[in-house]
């Protein structure tokens, strides 16, 4: 059962729920979810830029015009941080987002229809790029689809924001009100009680009280003689502060980073383990995304053909994460002294050019690895000469 039957089972009439007078009625507060949203968006895909597209011939990493697409300029009109910014907010928004090929650059489709089949390929129509309508119609070879979710993620926060968003406005109101100053206006003798009168009254003491009390800097009162101010004691504030606003929305925080598996530390800039919120990141969110378009890319941009003959795309995370290479040095001593990785592989790991030699290829294993096989076979050879360690005591 997922989230949607969930709540369709506990509130009646959920998936009847029209999401947009949600936006109308709770006014600005909706800004702290849409706060909430687009500071993942933000975190999602400049951690996603940060990856290198990587383009292999033959198992041969090169860089050639299709390296320089994915990784510089998919289009004249942006670069590739831009690009992935826009391509990562159309899947939380939309849950969906097409990307067109038209004269060897990738462009991000505002608006489109698709015609699924069962058997054969799907057709997208109604095509529009900055408002710009493609005519053509493309079948699904021809274009990179991309789906994050079979739903919406932005649909299901709207839901879940919608007791949170009353919640908030009813709160800050609340506040204000416990926190405005009260006062009343003793008046001697009696006064006119028609309905004039009483307005008449009304209306100037209001316009005088208001720009007296809410006044910022200096203010003056016309007091007139028989007239008495006095304030009352704020008892319904009960302690409260604007701390406890901040908590309601700190919830919103910590349900919109579970909905995109983003550690909730790093969403509000907290500094403890930073380094382990950031493995978090990579693994549940950014990696499934790059996998997504690292997929898509290589069955529509290369073929079964050139991918069995190892010509593909890979998007590496693992530069990714600054690393100091100090820090690591033990690391990159192993990789190359096991035969794990050449010097280029660990040039490539601390995000350094690699070597155009030969020999920065290749794999070197030192004396201390070798093969069980080969140690026995040492040992007997030692033993047959005399020079085992029990004959030389």
């Amino acid at each position: 059962m997922g989230l949607r039957d969930i709540l369709s089972s506990l509130l009646p009439g959920y998936n009847e729920f029209d999401l947009r007078a949600v936006n109308i009625d709770l006014g600005t507060e909706v800004h702290y979810k849409r706060l909430a949203i687009n500071t993942c968006i933000n975190l999602i895909a400049s951690t996603l830029v940060r990856a290198h597209f990587r383009t292999f011939e033959k198992g041969k990493e090169v860089k050639k015009q299709n390296h320089y697409l994915f990784n510089v300029q998919p289009n004249q009109n942006q670069n590739s941080s831009a690009f992935f910014h826009e391509l990562v907010s159309k899947l939380v928004y939309e849950n969906e987002c097409l990307v067109v090929q038209q004269d060897g650059y990738l462009y991000i489709a505002d608006t489109f229809n698709v015609n699924p089949f069962a058997f054969k390929e799907n057709i997208y129509t109604d095509i529009t790029i900055n408002e710009f309508p493609m005519w053509k119609t493309f079948k699904e070879s021809e274009v990179f689809y991309f789906r994050l979710n079979n739903e919406s993620i932005e649909s299901v926060i709207n839901s879940l924001y919608a007791d949170y968003g009353k919640l908030i406005s009813s709160s800050i109101n609340h506040y204000k009100r416990s926190n405005a100053m009260r006062a009343k206006v003793k008046l001697k003798g009696r006064s006119s009680q028609t309905n004039k009168d009483q307005k008449n009254r009304e209306e100037m003491f209001n316009k005088q009280l208001k720009d007296f009390m809410t006044a910022e800097g200096a203010a003056v009162y016309p007091y007139q003689e028989g007239q008495e101010l006095e304030e009352f004691n704020n008892l319904s504030n009960s302690g409260r502060t604007s701390r406890d606003i901040r908590a309601i929305i700190d919830d919103v925080f910590d349900f919109v980073s579970m909905g995109f598996h983003i550690p909730k530390g790093l969403l509000k800039g907290d500094l403890a383990d930073v380094e382990g919120q950031t493995d978090n990141l990579i693994m549940f969110c950014v990696a499934p995304i790059a996998e997504l378009i690292q997929d898509e890319v290589n069955r529509k941009y290369y073929g079964e053909e050139d991918y069995l003959n190892r010509t593909y795309l890979k998007v590496d995370t693992t530069l990714i994460k600054y690393t100091d290479p100090v820090k690591i040095a033990d690391a990159l001593d192993k990789f190359l002294s096991s035969g794990t990785h050449s010097v280029n592989d660990n040039k490539r790991m601390i995000n350094e050019e690699p070597i155009e030699e030969e020999w920065a290829d290749e794999h070197f294993v030192t004396k201390n690895y070798q093969e069980v096989q080969e140690y026995m076979e040492e040992n007997k050879t030692k033993q047959k000469k005399g020079r085992s360690v029990s004959d030389t005591k």
